[in-house]
């Protein structure tokens, strides 16, 4: 089984960000950053996944995740990538609809490449801030503690599925709170505006698009810029 859960500690030196999904738009991403004035020597960027398909640079996320304050989990898209390159089944059209063409187009060894190092990204990601714990995953907690999350990772695909592609919360306006943590931060479902339901933060604000615009949380202060 490959890293369910990553942990970090507080960072006394600088700050930390969470970013919702990129979707292969790297360049765009490195101009919020500067605005921001992020300071890569001080400051951590925690990644919510989906780093690849549908935007131009897809291929520059192995550079991103050679970066030592750059830290992603998993998120469906890399799933996806994962399953395509092991020979599991993956509906092609489906896939170029969703923006995989430029992985399919791949050699074996690059896609073995992308493969390798999106299959070491954790399904859950750990920060401890000078405020409480924070923990990131891409689409759900599928249960209401959050220290249950690693075991139930670890005791069925259909867990570590849903932790990736489940959008019930947010379908149903769900306010529960997660229990053990301050926030969980969240993807995948591209929105106009961040939505925190409970201490659920969902910040895919859809940067990758035209329309969107990428939001960075600071996960110490839970403020969005």
């Amino acid at each position: 089984m490959k890293c369910l859960i990553q942990r970090f500690d507080h960072n006394p030196e600088g700050r930390d960000f969470a970013v919702g999904d990129i979707h292969g738009h790297f360049s765009r991403l490195q101009s919020v950053l500067e605005r921001i004035r992020f300071d890569p020597a001080r400051d951590r960027l925690f990644s919510v996944g989906d780093l690849v398909d549908r935007g131009p640079e897809s291929e520059e996320s192995l550079k991103w995740l050679e970066f030592p304050w750059f830290h992603a989990v998993r998120g469906n898209h890399e799933d996806i990538a994962i399953r395509y390159a092991k020979g599991n089944p993956v509906d092609a059209s489906t896939y170029s609809h969703n923006g995989g063409d430029w992985f399919m187009a791949l050699d074996d060894a690059a896609q073995r490449r992308f493969a390798k190092a999106f299959d070491g990204l954790p399904y859950a990601i750990e920060v401890q801030t000078e405020s409480g714990l924070v923990g990131l995953v891409h689409a759900h907690v599928p249960t209401r503690q959050w220290s249950e999350l690693r075991e139930l990772l670890s005791s069925s695909r259909y867990n570590r599925d849903r932790v990736i592609w489940d959008r019930g919360r947010i379908q149903l306006s769900d306010t529960s709170h997660v229990a053990g943590v301050r926030a969980v931060v969240v993807g995948h479902t591209p929105l106009p505006q961040v939505a925190v339901l409970g201490n659920v933060h969902h910040i895919d604000t859809a940067g990758w698009t035209k329309e969107g615009r990428f939001t960075l949380l600071d996960l110490s202060t839970l403020e969005a810029v």
